[in-house]
């Protein structure tokens, strides 16, 4: 008599078990906050995008104290990434709570806003 006949709840606990620990290797690691050294350590890829960040961004998106989200700090900017994309650009475009409209970026492109929203959101 084969095992899963002789203890057929124990074979369908180790399946359950084991399709769990693999549903848990394929998802995103959960989120950690990064501290403001962590954070402005970060940069885009990209050369264009990263004097973009380095010029308008990065000032106030490595400090805690001005109340913008950290860059790369999924902690902070998961909630705001639930609002869509659209809404992170339009807040970004028109300016939101401390921050200026387009936020002091003159040289920006709707395009080169999205690629900053992605990079400091943690999503590029």
């Amino acid at each position: 008599m084969k095992y899963r006949e002789k203890h057929p709840l124990s074979a369908a606990l180790l399946v359950v078990c084991g399709s769990l620990v693999l549903a848990a290797c394929e998802g995103e690691p959960p989120a950690k906050p990064l501290t403001p050294e962590e954070s402005a350590a970060l940069a885009p890829t990209d050369p264009r995008i990263a004097g973009l960040y380095q010029q308008s961004c990065k000032s106030c998106h490595t400090v805690l104290d001005t109340g913008a989200p950290l860059t790369g700090d999924r902690t902070l900017w998961d909630a705001r990434w639930a609002k869509g994309e659209k809404a992170l650009l339009e807040s970004t475009i028109g300016g939101i709570n401390g921050m200026p409209a387009g936020g002091q970026c003159f040289a920006c492109s709707p395009e080169d806003y999205q690629a900053l929203i992605r990079f400091m959101a943690g999503r590029d």
